[in-house]
C-alpha cells in the first residue's frame, strides 16, 4: 500500500538548519508531484513546498521562500526538505504529502526551533 515515512526532525536554535527526508513506497514515486506540509501546535495544516515529478519545478509560499528547498531522488523514492535560517515560527510537525492539502500524508517528523 502507499506509504510515506518522514525522518530528520529535531530541536535546533533559531537560525539553524535541518534536512528532512521522506521515504515513499507503494506507488510510482517518479510520476507524482510531491509536497511538504506542516502543522504547528493549535494551528491548521499549512502547505510549505511543492515539486513536480521530474524535480525541476518547485514552489513555496512566501513564509518559507528563500529559506526552504524541496528536492527529490526518484532513483531512491525519496523526497527531501532542506530548511535553513529556521525561526521559532517554523516549529511544527512536518509531513510529506501527495497533495498540497495534505489529505494523504505520513505520520510526520517534529521540528522545534528554540529562540
Amino acid at each position: 500500500q502507499v506509504q510515506l515515512v518522514e525522518s530528520g526532525g529535531g530541536v535546533v536554535h533559531s537560525g539553524g538548519s535541518l534536512r528532512l527526508s521522506c521515504a515513499a513506497s507503494g506507488f510510482i514515486f517518479g510520476s507524482a508531484a510531491m509536497n511538504w506540509v506542516r502543522q504547528a501546535p493549535g494551528k491548521e495544516l499549512e502547505w510549505v513546498a511543492w515539486i513536480n515529478s521530474a524535480g525541476i519545478v518547485t514552489r513555496y509560499p512566501d513564509s518559507v521562500k528563500g529559506r526552504f528547498s524541496i528536492s527529490r531522488d526518484n532513483n531512491n523514492n525519496t523526497l527531501y526538505l532542506q530548511m535553513n535560517s529556521l525561526k521559532p515560527a517554523d516549529t511544527a510537525l512536518y509531513y510529506c504529502a501527495t497533495d498540497p492539502t495534505g489529505s494523504f500524508r505520513g505520520r510526520g517528523t517534529p521540528v522545534t526551533v528554540s529562540s
